[in-house]
């Protein structure tokens, strides 16, 4: 029984219709109902204001005719719906030719399709204009963070630090303290260090760097607002690292920090069981130094850590704008070599030495041996001394090639000698080897082929290696075995200035000990240094080694270090370097009366 006053069922179903219709016009999203084929039933505002600027002629009774330029499937997918109802499509974004909103970002609307019965559809349209634009906002800085950061280590990367040094550059410095300083740090032989336990491990130790870099700067007083953007360290190549300092009190403090710097860096690295050590190299550029833009100061930074390798490593130097001049002088001599070994503007020229005997005795060949030197003769600059262009083209990687031009034209040349001077010719032919040579792979193999294109005798040929590299590298030394397993000989050439001592000169693989030069030139003055080229010869006799005394440049120096008893010398006293045809025309003297007469062993002094 319906209570008097009570509403009947139609009146409620009549009212929530109502509700519903005023909360679809209402609704800050846009609703369309329309047929099976399009035709629209009923729509709310926000649909029609959202939906309108898509209808040239203002017509919105069709749904799909409304879509069709941006939606065209919408009927197929309608037809093909397989159920009496759900959802048909979602979300699917569509862009629209003005934006949505005046003045606002280009026009996005989220389009959704319900079918809600068996005739029945509902579509659901958003303006997600501002919100496209703020993901688009989002990835463009992700992607800028992204460039400026470096993967492997989370620091910021070259163009982050490029550009923090720029705006300090153009910073006031404050009264008080405040100076900027950049510092370049370059791992000392990190490329063997990977090549010996992998990338990997490679990888772990720049990133363990990495922290104890940001650690430095975290901890160290001498740095005023630790934690802000003032001072920042960042990764600009392998193994390369800039921090650039702000904010210190004065610029004498960047040496506490390059200490401390080095000092972390420096401790060994935990990879899995092995303690790895990795030192490093640093370049500092000063305010006061700091000139040009940005690139220009870590330029000179990176010359700085240069000059820093080139006095041993594990170490800090202070740029000077001396380096900068250096550093172009070594770049004009790289690039002129490399144009060098392309024109055969490289030549050889032989120093000979000779049996020191065989001059007392006036009498014998004058001539056991040519030393192959490199000469570069530069077409405007004539001749450019070794010293200057040899380290240049060893830390440019070109000194494998010039080694290869010099073997190959040295042993030629040899040949030649041998076939039209017979017994004039010198017996041995002695070529210097560079640790770069030393360290390629198939050096013996090269070699090798080098001797079976030139004709040349391997027991003929004697590769010369300084002290410190043959002492200190067990490579090394299995690569001089695998050359004296070609049948050419060694020799230990500036014995004295290295690494290895008399007590181990028997493990080292050579047949020939050269006595430095700096112990000679002082042979007939100095009684020390006599005494140590006496032991020399009786120590390199007792193994079964020859004996030849470098640089005797006075009748004097050679009496001495005969009577001493070195068999061979080499010096200005009876050559200085010759061309191919000076040395020929030496050779063909064949006679030793334009050779000094050796005097006997002076008094001690």
């Amino acid at each position: 029984m319906i209570q008097p006053g009570a509403p009947s069922v139609a009146e409620e179903k009549d009212s929530a219709h109502e509700a519903l219709i005023h909360f679809l016009y209402q609704a800050p999203i846009g609703l369309a109902e329309a047929s099976l084929s399009g035709e629209t039933v009923l729509m709310n505002p926000m649909a029609a204001q959202l939906l309108l600027p898509l209808a040239p002629t203002a017509d919105l009774g069709n749904l799909f005719q409304v879509l069709a330029p941006l939606a065209p499937d919408l009927p197929a997918l309608v037809a093909t719906f397989p159920g009496e109802a759900g959802p048909i499509l979602e979300s699917r974004r569509i862009p629209t030719a003005a934006p949505v909103q005046e003045d606002g970002p280009p026009g996005v609307l989220s389009l959704g399709l319900w079918k809600l019965g068996p005739d029945r559809l509902m579509a659901v349209v958003t303006d997600i204009s501002l919100e496209v634009q703020r993901e688009k906002e989002g990835l463009t800085r992700s992607l800028y963070d992204a460039s400026r950061t470096d993967a492997l280590t989370r620091m910021p990367n070259r163009v982050a630090a490029i550009d923090r040094i720029d705006s300090s550059l153009v910073r006031e410095v404050p009264e008080g303290g405040g100076e900027m300083a950049v510092l370049y740090l370059n791992c000392d032989r990190f490329r063997q260090l990977s090549e010996s336990w992998g990338r990997a491990a490679g990888d772990e130790v720049l990133a363990m760097m990495a922290d104890r870099i940001r650690s430095a700067l975290r901890s160290h007083d001498r740095v005023d607002r630790i934690g802000s953007e003032e001072s920042v360290a960042a990764r600009v190549g392998g193994d390369e690292f800039v921090v650039v300092l702000n904010g210190l009190k004065r610029g004498e403090d960047v040496h506490v920090v390059a200490r401390r710097l080095l000092d972390l860096l420096s401790a060994p690295y935990g990879i899995g069981s092995q303690q790895l050590v990795c030192s490093i190299s640093m370049g500092v550029v000063l305010q006061a130094q700091a000139m040009g833009d940005a690139e220009t100061v870590m330029q000179d930074a990176a010359i700085a850590t240069a000059e820093a390798k080139r006095q041993g490593g594990s170490r800090y130097v202070i740029f000077q704008p001396e380096m900068a001049k250096r550093a172009a002088r070594r770049g004009e001599v790289e690039n002129g070599l490399r144009v060098a070994l392309e024109t055969d503007q490289l030549s050889v020229f032989y120093q000979p030495y000779v049996q020191l005997d065989a001059l007392a005795d006036e009498e014998g060949s004058r001539c056991v041996g040519v030393e192959a030197l490199v000469r570069w003769n530069h077409p405007t600059q004539g001749m450019i001394p070794p010293m200057e262009f040899i380290p240049v083209a060893e830390e440019a990687g070109l000194i494998g090639r010039i080694g290869t031009v010099v073997l190959e034209t040295a042993c030629r040349d040899f040949v030649q000698w041998k076939a039209e001077l017979g017994p004039l010719a010198p017996a041995h032919l002695s070529v210097n080897l560079s640790r770069a040579e030393l360290s390629a792979p198939d050096f013996a193999a090269r070699v090798h082929d080098i001797l079976e294109q030139t004709g040349m005798s391997p027991q003929d040929l004697q590769f010369e290696v300084t002290e410190s590299l043959a002492a200190q590298d067990c490579a090394i030394q299995a690569r001089l075995r695998e050359l004296k397993g070609l049948g050419v000989t060694l020799a230990l050439d500036d014995f004295g200035t290295g690494y290895s001592s008399l007590s181990s000169l028997h493990q080292l693989p050579v047949d020939t000990v050269k006595i430095d030069r700096s112990f000679v030139s002082r042979a007939d003055t100095n009684l020390h240094h006599r005494v140590l080229i006496e032991a020399t010869v009786l120590v390199a006799r007792s193994l079964g080694m020859g004996i030849v005394a470098e640089g005797i440049e006075t009748r004097e120096q050679a009496g001495v270090v005969r009577e001493l008893g070195c068999e061979r010398g080499q010096g200005y006293l009876f050559s200085r370097p010759l061309s191919m045809l000076q040395t020929t025309e030496w050779l063909r003297a064949g006679d030793t009366a334009s050779l000094p007469i050796l005097p006997s062993i002076p008094a001690a002094s």
